[in-house]
């Protein structure tokens, strides 16, 4: 083993899952350099058990220990590859490793567009992409020219455009296919000249509140910041996940009947004009949820998507509740709501 790979036996993951609940790594390896995963993965100890990469826990369950070895990339390394450019756009390459919104608000200090709507969402670069995260009308799929991966199963390195990550709504490659590929790392096509979103979820009104009539993508990741941290809970203060449930997508036909029953039901354009995406917050907060608690399983008071650990719960207690709520929006709309985070131990 290299310089750039760190062992540890029966390592807790609670400080590494920002639900902080209670879980086991058999083995836990951290690598700081991917060109050292060949010949980890080489190693049968290692390569014939891997059971989970960990980036920054932020779309993670455990509702068991994971049941073999964990990986968790730890590179930090950020380029701006200023002789590359492509349609007026340069590209910006991350670490899998690296903070997510640390790298947003570097490239907006750099004076590069683009990831502002993004700002504050907690994981890693390297989890991005298999998530397609996406927050205030952007998605990620939007900016990424490259993903970069490695595939254990032949010893490889692969390099994926944006079309051959089959980027869908929270979903990719990497997520359909959650053991082949190991993201590395990730290059990002990044504006200079900023085509801004302000029209979702009360960014103009934000922006307003803050003086700003001229906004630039500094701006608007100010707004982003201040609306999210109004909404959502403080991992470091309650534990949780962000957004637990995907909204769904359904048929336009289904749509315009639950509208009908529905007037106040929120709809959104989906994949095509022949979809239509659902508000899951509103769903499961017209069954009652936000602000319930079992013990210390919770639904956030200020936001029906969000599932907390008050302090002491259990990743399956939180996997009951999630499956409570998502019963009781199929009962009452016939519309069935997934979770966003991968759960490790346990199956949906």
């Amino acid at each position: 083993m290299t310089d750039s790979i760190r062992i540890a036996r029966d390592a807790s993951l609670q400080s590494r899952n920002t639900f902080g609940v209670a879980a086991t790594a058999p083995v836990l390896v951290e690598v700081s350099d991917a060109s050292a995963l060949p010949a980890l993965f080489a190693d049968p100890e290692f390569g014939d058990r891997l059971a989970l990469v960990l980036g920054g826990g932020s779309n993670l369950l455990f509702a068991g220990n994971p049941d073999g070895v964990v990986l968790a990339l730890t590179g930090k390394r950020v380029a701006h590859l200023d002789e590359a450019t492509t349609n007026g756009h340069t590209i910006v390459r991350a670490d899998a490793g690296v903070e997510w919104h640390d790298f947003v608000m570097r490239t907006l200090r750099h004076g590069f567009a683009g990831l502002e709507n993004l700002a504050l969402i907690p994981g890693t670069v390297g989890a991005a992409p298999i998530q397609n995260i996406g927050a205030y009308g952007a998605e990620v799929r939007e900016f990424i020219h490259a993903v970069d991966a490695f595939e254990p199963a032949t010893g490889q390195m692969h390099r994926f455009d944006a079309d051959g990550c089959a980027f869908a709504y929270r979903d990719s490659l990497f997520k359909q296919q959650p053991d082949r590929y190991i993201v590395t790392a990730v290059e990002f096509a990044l504006p200079r000249a900023p085509a801004l979103k302000l029209d979702y979820a009360g960014i103009r009104e934000e922006l307003a509140h803050m003086g700003v009539a001229s906004p630039t993508p500094l701006h608007v990741a100010d707004a982003v910041i201040a609306i999210r941290r109004r909404k959502l809970p403080d991992p470091a203060v309650v534990g949780n996940a962000g957004s637990f449930f995907k909204n769904p997508i359904v048929p336009a036909v289904q749509a315009e009947a639950l509208k009908a029953q529905h007037e106040a039901l929120p709809l959104f354009r989906g994949s095509s004009e022949a979809t239509r995406k659902l508000s899951a917050a509103w769903l499961i907060d017209q069954c009652g949820w936000k602000g319930h608690r079992d013990g210390d399983a919770g639904v956030a008071a200020s936001h029906a998507l969000v599932l907390v650990n008050h302090g002491q719960a259990t990743g399956a207690q939180l996997l009951a509740l999630a499956r409570r709520i998502a019963a009781s929006v199929q009962e009452r709309f016939g519309v069935a709501i997934e979770p966003e985070p991968r759960v490790i131990g346990a199956a949906w």
